[in-house]
């Protein structure tokens, strides 16, 4: 798509559509990502962006239905369970079965016994080997008595002990959001599809006390865009690499029809949260219909007088993201559909500064969840996020030519810088400070980043500790707060990055990819706060990526210094890594580099940028 066209400028698009069949056609970069390449299988399916036409669907559909048909954005792929990782120790026959491979159809006559759960509750747990957002799909063979109705309750985990646990009690497991815990009626000789929702661990119990249950094949079916992973990294610390795939495959999965902020809970736009998803988005796959699809969704639900998602700060996350979107694309036609609103949204939000230029902001007042009950830290965090947006607004108004509204911000900027508010020695609010140049980077990283290491951080915030870390030119500090902090998930078996972590968490844990053993802490069950307590945690968090865009911009040192990457800054900045490489997506074309460190210490880069993209090197 011409991303210099209109064409993209609001959904619904024109018809981007192709169907594809079995596995011939699967996207050859999502085959190579390690969390996914050995499972993908498909049937017939149709791809597609946008609206579907009228010509695409069978003639025999009527024109007054196809033509307000959409296509789905998504592509379903099927996975087989990796291991059974539980079964009731009565009334469970050839659980192992579950692990054959299977045609995904029921058949009149099975060459191997199907599995039975025989009594109410016998049951198995399926592990699939990593999180995915989709549906359970469960086959069943030719039953005894037909006549008899076959139930089972399926259960839906991130974690295998969230498979586990009962709905309610301390632990508190729901069915917000998506329902992860249903009892259903499975056919004779035929197929369930049970979902959605966001899962690694699936448990099935019968239902019945008295009537068995047979099942020839269960399998997981992931729902996905089709992305090709233009942008790449790979350095000579291999636990970075694997942090850089992870967050990139958690972004991945929440984008959906809408750029989600978890699979799980909330599977919803939050404008805050955006921000580091759609920084990796740029960072992995370059332009994606979801991001402005997604920021017009909140523009045209929310009045610029009012909050986004009704918190202030999520309104100036919109005005930034503008910015991040024009710089990366340089679409001047979605730029110029914004001018009103954005317009509109900078006086409102310049009317929230006072005579002394202290912030004044009404509705929540929240940067992350860490801080919420800290005043201090939130009152800090605002008057960096005020100045922030006023800023970015203002350089948008000064390429649309709004001279007034341009000085309006200036003005409005100006007496907030002249304002440092009283420190609360959190991390968060004073990344923030930092990257807004109220205090100095190098003075906050010495006095608050690096105090206690990567202790004091949020899955969201901690990528503006590292921007704010950059900024000081700490690059193996921030490097360290990755692999630990970050990497602190992994070593816990995650697949995908979470809602929120602690390192506390950590001590005498249990791994979410194994039952608990008996002394240790549930780690999902048992952890958490705020609004996400226990299993109610997600643990696919799309604002949890940021590393994965911090290291291409930071580790690569690429990023664009004129609208569309006509001119880019490749500078750069390997710590103690010997060697980093990796490419960037640009509107013409990738940007691919390779740094090494010599043995005198500097580091010499090779650089090839795509026709049309000039090259600004240190």
């Amino acid at each position: 798509m011409d991303l210099q066209s209109p064409a993209w400028i609001r959904a619904p698009s024109p018809l981007a559509c192709r169907a594809t069949r079995g596995g011939g056609n699967v996207n050859p970069a999502l085959m190579k990502t390690p969390l996914l390449g050995r499972w993908f299988t498909a049937g017939w399916l149709i791809v597609s962006v946008g609206r579907l036409a009228t010509a695409a669907l069978p003639p025999g559909i009527p024109a007054s239905v196809s033509s307000r048909a959409e296509a789905s954005p998504l592509r379903e792929y099927f996975l087989p369970p990796t291991r059974v990782l539980w079964q009731s120790p009565p009334g469970v026959a050839h659980a192992e079965a579950l692990l054959a491979a299977k045609p995904g159809q029921a058949v009149l006559s099975e060459p191997t016994p199907p599995t039975e759960l025989k009594g109410a509750g016998a049951g198995v747990l399926l592990d699939f080997g990593v999180e995915v957002q989709g549906f359970v799909e469960i086959i069943t063979p030719m039953m005894p008595d037909q006549a008899k109705p076959r139930t089972v309750r399926v259960r839906f985990g991130e974690s295998a002990s969230e498979a586990m646990a009962e709905l309610g009690g301390k632990q508190n497991a729901g069915n917000d959001h998506a329902v992860r815990d249903q009892v259903v009626t499975l056919p004779w000789l035929g197929k369930k599809r049970v979902g959605p929702s966001g899962f690694r661990f699936v448990r099935i119990d019968n239902a019945d006390a008295v009537v068995p249950v047979q099942l020839s094949q269960v399998r997981a079916v992931l729902q996905i865009r089709d992305l090709e992973y233009v942008g790449a990294f790979r350095c000579s610390d291999e636990r970075l690499n694997r942090i850089w795939d992870v967050g990139a495959y958690t972004v991945h999965l929440n984008m959906q029809e809408y750029l989600w902020d978890g699979i799980k809970r909330d599977r919803l736009v939050w404008l805050g949260d955006l921000h580091p998803e759609v920084a990796t988005i740029h960072a992995v796959f370059g332009f994606n219909e979801v991001v402005p699809r997604s920021l017009d969704l909140m523009r045209d639900v929310t009045k610029p007088t009012e909050w986004m998602n009704g918190i202030s700060s999520y309104s100036m996350w919109w005005v930034i993201l503008q910015e991040d979107l024009w710089m990366h694309q340089g679409n001047r036609a979605y730029l110029e559909a914004q001018r009103e609103y954005l317009g509109r949204l900078l006086r409102h939000l310049a009317g929230f500064v006072d005579a002394e230029g202290r912030e004044t902001l009404d509705g929540m007042r929240f940067l992350d969840w860490p801080t919420f009950e800290n005043k201090r830290a939130v009152n800090e965090g605002l008057q960096a996020m005020l100045l922030l947006s006023l800023e970015s607004g203002g350089r948008l108004m000064r390429t649309l030519g709004d001279t007034a509204l341009e000085s309006l911000c200036a003005e409005t900027s100006a007496r907030l810088r002249r304002r440092v508010p009283e420190a609360s020695g959190r991390k968060s609010p004073a990344a923030l400070l930092a990257l807004a140049g109220v205090r100095d980077a190098q003075a906050v990283a010495d006095s608050v980043l690096k105090a206690g290491g990567p202790k004091d951080l949020s899955t969201f915030y901690g990528y503006y500790v590292l921007q704010a870390l950059a900024k000081a030119n700490e690059i193996d500090t921030a490097l360290d707060f990755i692999r630990t902090y970050w990497g602190g998930m992994l070593d816990l078996g995650a697949t995908t990055f979470w809602e929120g972590f602690d390192l506390e968490w950590m001590k005498d844990a249990g791994r979410i990819d194994e039952l608990t053993p008996s002394g240790k802490r549930d780690v999902h069950g048992d952890c958490g706060e705020h609004c996400y307590v226990g299993f109610r945690h997600s643990l696919c968090h799309g604002w949890a990526s940021g590393p994965t865009a911090w290291m291409s911009q930071h580790v690569l040192g690429i990023q664009p210094l004129e609208p569309g990457f006509k001119k880019v800054r490749v500078s750069p900045s390997l710590g103690r890594l010997t060697w980093a490489e990796g490419a960037y997506p640009t509107p013409k074309g990738p940007i691919r580099v390779r740094h090494e460190r010599q043995a005198d210490g500097t580091v010499v880069s090779e650089v090839k940028a795509p026709e049309g993209v000039e090259v600004v090197q240190p």
